[in-house]
C-alpha cells in the first residue's frame, strides 16, 4: 500500500508576559485576574481557539512550563498546492493569530474578550511534505500598541512536519456491502469488502463465549461492554459490519453490543444512555477487543451526533482509554478524529516529534506504557462522514502511516469508521425511517 504525501502545520508552546504597570490603571491587564486566549486562523481552513497562560515577565520561556500544542492544520498536497496557487502573485502565506484578554465565549450575542494584538508568521510549504520538519517561528514577538520596551511578549512556535497516511474509501454505504478502495492520487486501488449483516441471539451467546474462554474468567465481554437487554419499545439492535481482505479472509468488525434505544417519552438516544460497538480484530483464531464507541443524539438546537471512543484494556478491571470524544452534525455530516497532538485533545511536544500520551483528558490516567497500544501518538486516524442531508454516504477514512504494521491495523481503522457512520443513522430521530438494508424482515418499529 502506498501513502499519500501530507502535512501537519502546528502552533503551540503559547504564553504571554505583560509587563506590570507602574501606575494602577483601567487599561492594564493583570495577569492573575485576567485570562487570556487567542484565535489562529490559515486560509480555507476553520477558525480554532487556545488558552494562553501567563508567565511572569523574569521567566524565560519554556524552562519549567509544560510544551503545548495549541492549534493543528492537516494539510493534503491538493491543499498545499491550492494555498501556494492563491498566494504566488498576493505575497506568502501566513498563519495569524489574534491574542485576547479576558475569557471566551459570548455575551448577549457579543463576543468576549479585548484585543491585545495580532501576530502574523509567514510560511512557505513548498517541500514541507518532504522535509524532516520545518520551523518557521520559535521565540518571542511584541504584540500591542505600546511602546516597544513596554509591549506585552507573545511566545509561539511554529513548525511543519511531513505526516504521510493511507487514504481508504468506501465505495458506496457501509450497509450496503461495499468495497473499500486505497485512494492514491487519481488511482483507487481495492483493497478490502464490507459484509453488513444483522447479528442474532444465537450469534451473540456464541459470540460472548469465545470473548468469555479468551479472557480465561467467568467475565462475558459483550456484558462487560454493553447491555443485550430486550426492551420492548423503539430501538435498533443487532447490527454488524465484517471487513475482510482481497481474499476473503476476516480482518476486522464493528458489532453493535448496547442496542440504540429511545429515551422514555422521546424519539431519540440519549447521552445518559447512549448505544455502542465493539471493535475487533482477529487474534489467536478468535476476535479481540480492541476499541469501543458509544454514540448518542445530543440535545439542543445543534442536534448533533454525540459521540466517545475508548480503546479496551483488556484483562484488567482498568476503564477504557479515551481517545476521541465530540460531536459530528447530524444533518451535514463531518469528522470523527483521533489526534493525540492537537490542542483540544492531546499534549504537544516542543521537539519535531509525535506528542506522547494516551488519553486526551489525561495521557497519564493509566500510566504510559501500561499495554501495547498506548503507542497511538500524534494524528492518528480521520474519518468523514455525511449526514442526514445526503441520499448517498461514501465515508473516506486517513490514518497515519506510522500507526499500519499490518493489514489488521489499517482494516481495524476502516471498521470503526463504518460503526461511526452507522451510528449517524441509530441515532436518528424514531419518528424517521431507515432504509431497507436497515431493517430486519421482522422490525415494524425502525
Amino acid at each position: 500500500m502506498d501513502p499519500c504525501p501530507f502535512v501537519r502545520l502546528t502552533v503551540g508552546n503559547l504564553a504571554l508576559k505583560i509587563p506590570v504597570a507602574s501606575k494602577p490603571a483601567r487599561s492594564v491587564v493583570h495577569p492573575s485576574s485576567s485570562p487570556c486566549f487567542c484565535k489562529v486562523r490559515l486560509k480555507n481552513f476553520p477558525l480554532q481557539t487556545a488558552v494562553v497562560p501567563f508567565i511572569p515577565p523574569e521567566n524565560q520561556f519554556p524552562d519549567g512550563h509544560v510544551q503545548t500544542v495549541a492549534a493543528t492544520f492537516h494539510l493534503s498536497k491538493s491543499d498545499i498546492e491550492r494555498l501556494a496557487g492563491k498566494y504566488i502573485f498576493a505575497g506568502k502565506l501566513t498563519v495569524k493569530i489574534s491574542i485576547y484578554t479576558g475569557r471566551r465565549g459570548t455575551t448577549c450575542g457579543v463576543s468576549s474578550g479585548k484585543l491585545l494584538g495580532k501576530v502574523s508568521v509567514p510560511l512557505d510549504l513548498a517541500g514541507a511534505a518532504s522535509r524532516a520538519c520545518t520551523v518557521f517561528h520559535n521565540g518571542w514577538i511584541s504584540v500591542g500598541k505600546e511602546a516597544k520596551s513596554s509591549s506585552a511578549q507573545f511566545h509561539l512556535n511554529v513548525k511543519a512536519e511531513p505526516d504521510p497516511r493511507f487514504v481508504f474509501q468506501f465505495d458506496g454505504e457501509p450497509e450496503c456491502s461495499p468495497q473499500v478502495f486505497l485512494i492514491q492520487g487519481n488511482i483507487r486501488q481495492p483493497v478490502f469488502t464490507c459484509k453488513f449483516s444483522f447479528r442474532n441471539t444465537g450469534d451473540r451467546a456464541q459470540r460472548s463465549r469465545s470473548m468469555q474462554s479468551e479472557s480465561g474468567s467467568s467475565r462475558s465481554w459483550l456484558s462487560s461492554f454493553g447491555s443485550e437487554r430486550e426492551r420492548p419499545g423503539k430501538e435498533r439492535k443487532g447490527w454488524s459490519i465484517t471487513v475482510h481482505d482481497l481474499s476473503g479472509s476476516p480482518v476486522a468488525a464493528a458489532s453493535m453490543v448496547t442496542p440504540f434505544v429511545a429515551s422514555p417519552g422521546s424519539d431519540r438516544v440519549s447521552r445518559s444512555n447512549p448505544g455502542s460497538w465493539l471493535i475487533l480484530r482477529p487474534g489467536e483464531g478468535t476476535w479481540k477487543p480492541w476499541g469501543r464507541l458509544e454514540a448518542w443524539r445530543e440535545r439542543g438546537g445543534s442536534d448533533d451526533l454525540g459521540y466517545r471512543f475508548e480503546l479496551v484494556v483488556p484483562d484488567t478491571g482498568a476503564a477504557g482509554i479515551v481517545l476521541a470524544e465530540s460531536t459530528i452534525s447530524s444533518h451535514k455530516g463531518g469528522k470523527f478524529l483521533i489526534d493525540l497532538g492537537s490542542g483540544s485533545n492531546g499534549r504537544g511536544t516542543s521537539g519535531c516529534g509525535s506528542s506522547p500520551g494516551c488519553s486526551p483528558r489525561s495521557s497519564g490516567d493509566y500510566g504510559f506504557g501500561l499495554w501495547p497500544y498506548c503507542a497511538y501518538r500524534g494524528f492518528v486516524m480521520s474519518a468523514r462522514v455525511d449526514g442526514e442531508s445526503k441520499s448517498q454516504s461514501k465515508p473516506s477514512v486517513e490514518v497515519s502511516v506510522q500507526h499500519v504494521t499490518c493489514t489488521e491495523d489499517a482494516a481495524v481503522f476502516v471498521a470503526l469508521a463504518a460503526a461511526v457512520d452507522l451510528s449517524l443513522d441509530a441515532c436518528r430521530l424514531f419518528s424517521q425511517r431507515l432504509r431497507k438494508e436497515l431493517c430486519q424482515p421482522y422490525d415494524s418499529i425502525a
